[in-house]
């Protein structure tokens, strides 16, 4: 297996939005707002290599949404995913796998571009299967009206009719169950959380003797590792404790290594047991992994 980050640039988002409940006299010496509140965050994507499979995990915010959307987000910087791709040795063609995590505007937007004439849509990854499952597609596609501006149509629904879509197998049992699937492709299994949205799916990869764990929405950043860190976009946010809680026991348990989409700042960090609970033990990048 190899892995290689992909950029697919900056954004913002609301400060008090993305540390929920924590005041912002603390979570403000973390992560220094802007002077609209807004905070900085990545769109950190994964490229892995596996088993004849070339798997990218989540891809962005894409670039079909007009002026208005992107004003409130403030997409910047020089990264794009296409050129983070050409860095890597690749192209969108080459992508054999397209896995979401989740169906929010952020993680699924570089989904699906404008076709030529920008008379509809078609998808980025031509060549791709793409991944979802049923259950967070049906809670996507008939959204509820707290999650409603997150789950955009035109990200969503043209990756269906494109024909290339495929739903990971969960085989759910209720909405607070949380899932494994093993080996969905040679050494790469997903674990469900429910309480950021609906069937969230965590990669964990095998991956040089450790297992390296691409965090989403679950911990989108290392500072979110204490315990009532929990983002107010969180559907379910006394479940997302539940789920969290018990991933960071097995996370510093197990040595896992987290590897964060939205942190602007740090790529991957290892856990530890304190006083305090569960705490950051060192952030790393990934090619220190040896």
């Amino acid at each position: 297996m190899q892995l290689h980050p992909i950029h697919a640039g900056r954004f913002k988002l609301d400060g008090g939005a993305m540390f929920g409940v924590v005041p912002k006299t603390l979570w403000q010496k973390r992560h220094a707002p802007d002077a609209n509140n807004l905070c900085t965050w990545a769109m950190r994507c994964l490229l892995v290599e596996t088993g004849g499979h070339l798997v990218l995990i989540d891809n962005g915010l894409g670039d079909k949404q007009d002026d208005k959307f992107f004003s409130h987000y403030e997409p910047h910087g020089d990264e794009t995913l296409v050129g983070s791709l050409k860095a890597a040795g690749y192209t969108p063609d080459d992508i054999t796998d397209v896995f979401l995590t989740h169906l929010h505007f952020d993680h699924c937007g570089g989904s699906i571009r404008w076709n030529s004439a920008r008379d509809g849509y078609e998808p980025v990854f031509r060549n791709a299967t793409y991944w979802s499952n049923r259950a967070h597609w049906d809670w996507a596609v008939k959204p509820n009206a707290r999650e409603k501006a997150s789950f955009l149509k035109e990200n969503i629904l043209p990756i269906q009719e494109s024909g290339q879509l495929k739903f990971v197998d969960l085989e759910r049992g209720s909405d607070s169950e949380n899932v494994w699937v093993k080996d969905l492709f040679p050494g790469f299994d997903v674990w469900t959380v429910n309480g950021h949205t609906d069937a969230m799916m965590i990669p964990h990869l095998r991956y040089k003797d450790r297992t390296l764990v691409y965090m989403a929405d679950l911990l989108p950043s290392v500072h979110h590792v204490p315990l009532p860190w929990v983002m107010a976009y969180d559907t379910r946010p006394l479940l997302t404790l539940k789920e969290k809680a018990a991933f960071l026991d097995r996370a510093a348990d197990e040595e896992l290594v987290l590897f964060f989409e939205h942190d602007p700042d740090h790529e991957c960090a290892t856990l530890q047991r304190t006083e305090k609970g569960v705490r950051l033990d060192r952030t790393l990048k990934l090619g220190d992994l040896g």
